[in-house]
């Protein structure tokens, strides 16, 4: 017995009452049957044959399946039984509206598991036998009743399965087309058993094998009538033969992966306007998406650049920190290679003058700054020119400083004296400010580009204030400190090479009372290098003597010098490069370009890394609250795209019921929906992607989309694009939960209402 019940009873609950659908039902059914349940409005047959399909539950008695019991059956046993058992045909046809008869025909093929490929002759002979031939491209909106209800035979034919269940499928039809329908099942249930739920069994009387009549949830008459009619033995309506039904049901497997794909992408598009809302909502996630991400990545940056460190005075955010390994000088080779990493704009060789102030002064104004090379200017001018001599340099300042703003007529054109910490004049000639860059931000580092000549002048001096240095006189260190003592050496024309001139003070530091051809040792140590130089005293000076033999006026503030030949002085400082920074040229993929130069062999630092915040700790705080704002943002967005994409995906949800009415699992369908919403976002991220292209590339001209843009990198829309997928994703799987929740004909059953 391919179906039997036993005392089966279903009821329904709601809003805390129960009602009864049938109650204490006893039936066995069996191939080669045509039954006609009938009765009235209310009776219970259309629930008697959604508990046989497998469509409902039942709560009582049992019901066996080729002698196996169903009590024990969950949601995915009753997809199996559809899958396997069952093929349905609807009074309102549950077709989709959207696909061709080829394609509704071919949907129940491919969500039970078969080949794409395979199956093409089937389907096109299955429509040949219902007569839609000429049809077959058509889609089935434009098709009349009777032609709908042939697509829906002709699905549930194809399907092979030994159980065809029918629920008033000539209820919506004339009676020329009814009895045309009925007529095409009558052929059917010559290998099948067939079940047709009607209210006017006068139409279907002469056809069937079996008539139930029920009454109030009960069967009141259950008769087996011998056929007036016999089957067109020579007519073949169906594509199996009832010996291959046990073979089919074999064969029945899941949905395979390229038919879900095949599926999900031909939902995408085959409702227009359905489409249009979805990539309009995922347009919108996306925009949003990437603009709250740049304009976090941009917030980040720019605070990471307000800092201060007071060692490093130079902390452009494009600097890079370089020496070698092995504290070695660099050299060509050196410099060569670290030319040739993309992203390196400009290397300063020897970068210890950036980070040393000097003072630029003229009459009764002061400045205090760090230089760098002309070349190296990446600011437009705001004030005046740029340098056209050797002698001319452009001052480089916060806008809100108060020189900058207030003295600007004085700063240009003005000569100025360029000098180190204890007034010694650094340039043979001085120079001329003649033109002022502001810049923005906290930095208010004040810095002056001129040309090559000027900087070698100021970098013979460089390396005295970061070396330690010793003199010894007479076995007595005079000085061991970085160039702070009464007692320190100092650069001099007049003085022969290896000799030295010294005050006559240290001439109570001998016995005799004579310095003269004493030996001053002198010894220069720092982090790279160390360096010695002995020189003999050959002249002493007095307050009398001191501008003869060396130049100097001012006594008091040169008494003590140890005065040694120019070319003597800057042998024991400049050994070579031993400290270098390279520029990038973007400075938002610096952190890679470092990775680079360590590659090479090379120690670094950023400057970024090691800055001092303005803030005093709060900028962490703030940045913090920036993150979760964005996280608040995206989960309100989330949200609110849920809502949307909820009410525009309304219209599918008999969809989906369908497709698990045809065989498809609760985990199939929600596969579909999220290769359809993936799908979607991939148009919308590529449309994105297509329109940031064209704004980098001035296509399209908005700056301040152009700026947000700077701020990401490739990782950057890799990270976003995976945020947008997991979005589609919990999207597709909160909707789901809500739609799958009850069982297929339930969920059917609201969405029709």
């Amino acid at each position: 017995m391919l179906l039997e019940l036993k005392n089966v009873s279903k009821f329904y609950y709601g809003k805390g009452t129960v009602s009864s659908g049938f109650t204490k039902v006893n039936l066995k059914l069996d191939m080669g049957e045509f039954v006609a349940i009938t009765g009235e409005s209310g009776s219970g047959k259309s629930t008697l044959l959604n508990v046989l399909s497998g469509l409902d539950s039942y709560e009582e008695g049992e019901m066996y399946v080729n002698g196996k019991e169903t009590s024990g059956y969950t949601e995915k046993d009753f997809e199996n039984y559809r899958k396997k058992y069952i093929g349905n045909i609807f009074q309102n046809f549950n077709l989709v509206n959207s696909y061709t008869v080829y394609q509704n025909i071919e949907l129940v093929l491919l969500i039970n598991g078969y080949k794409k490929h395979k199956i093409k002759k089937k389907i096109l002979k299955v429509i040949d036998e219902v007569g839609l031939t000429k049809y077959k491209n058509t889609k089935v909106s434009k098709l009349s009743g009777g032609q709908k209800q042939r697509v829906a035979i002709a699905r549930a034919l194809i399907k092979e399965t030994p159980i065809i269940v029918a629920d008033e499928p000539t209820g919506n039809l004339d009676s020329k087309t009814a009895k045309s329908i009925i007529e095409l099942l009558h052929k059917v249930s010559k290998d099948k058993l067939v079940i047709v739920v009607t209210h006017n069994y006068e139409h279907i009387e002469k056809y069937v094998t079996r008539k139930i009549v029920m009454n109030d949830g009960k069967i009141i008459e259950d008769k087996k009538i011998e056929r007036t009619l016999k089957p067109d033995e020579n007519l073949e309506t169906n594509s199996i033969k009832l010996g291959d039904i046990p073979k089919a049901q074999n064969k029945k497997k899941n949905i395979g992966v390229f038919n879900k794909i095949r599926l999900g992408i031909r939902n995408t598009f085959n409702i227009k306007v359905k489409f249009l809302l979805l990539l309009a909502v995922f347009l919108f996630i996306t925009v949003s998406a990437f603009g709250g991400y740049s304009s976090l990545k941009k917030q980040q940056y720019e605070q990471s650049n307000d800092g201060y460190n007071n060692f490093f005075r130079n902390s452009d955010e494009r600097r890079i920190i370089i020496k070698k390994a092995d504290n070695s000088e660099f050299n060509k080779e050196d410099y060569e290679k670290l030319k040739n990493i993309d992203n390196v704009e400009y290397i300063i060789e020897n970068d210890l003058f950036l980070d040393r102030y000097f003072n630029v002064s003229t009459n009764n104004l002061s400045l205090y700054g760090n230089f760098n090379s002309i070349n190296n200017l990446d600011k437009q001018i705001t004030y005046g020119r740029m340098p056209e001599k050797d002698n001319e340099m452009v001052i480089v300042g916060n806008k809100n400083d108060y020189y900058i703003s207030n003295t600007k007529d004085t700063i240009l054109n003005s000569e100025w004296n360029i000098t180190d910490n204890y007034g010694k004049s650094l340039t043979n000639e001085k120079c001329k400010i003649v033109g002022i860059a502001v810049k923005d931000g906290n930095n208010y580092n004040t810095e002056f580009y001129t040309s090559q000549n000027i900087l070698n002048s100021i970098q013979k001096n460089i390396n005295i204030d970061f070396s330690k240095i010793k003199i010894e006189f007479n076995d007595q260190i005079l000085s061991s400190a970085y160039g702070g003592s009464q007692y320190r050496i100092a650069p001099n024309d007049n003085v022969p090479e290896g000799k030295a001139y010294v005050s006559r003070d240290l001439n109570s530091m001998t016995k005799k009372g004579n310095a003269i051809g004493y030996t001053v040792k002198i010894n220069v140590k720092n982090m790279y290098f160390e360096s010695n130089l002995d020189v003999q005293i050959s002249k002493t000076y007095t307050k009398n003597t001191l501008k003869s033999l060396t130049g100097e006026t001012d006594f008091d503030l040169h008494n003590g010098e140890i005065y040694i030949n120019t070319n003597d002085y800057y042998n024991l400082f400049n050994k070579g490069n031993y400290q270098s920074s390279v520029f990038v040229k973007d400075a938002k993929i610096a952190n890679e370009t470092v990775k680079e130069i360590q590659n090479l062999g090379y120690k670094t630092l950023y400057i970024k890394d090691c800055l001092m915040s303005w803030d005093g700790g709060y900028g962490a705080i703030i940045q913090t609250i920036n993150v979760l704002v964005f996280i608040v943002v995206g989960v309100v967005l989330f949200f609110i795209s849920y809502f949307i994409i909820k009410i525009i995906l309304k219209s599918r949800n008999v969809y989906f019921s369908t497709i698990r009415i045809l065989g498809a699992t609760r985990k199939n369908a929600k596969s579909l929906l999220r290769i359809e919403l993936f799908t979607v976002l991939n148009i919308a991220f590529i449309t994105v992607i297509t329109l940031i292209i064209l704004i980098s590339n001035n296509a399209i001209k908005n700056a301040y989309i152009q700026d947000l843009i700077t701020f990401l990198q490739i990782k950057d829309y890799i990270i976003v694009y995976i945020l947008l997928t997991l979005v589609s994703i919990l999207i597709a799987n909160r909707y789901s939960k809500k739609l799958f929740k009850k069982s297929a004909m339930s969920t059917y059953r609201d969405e029709e209402v």
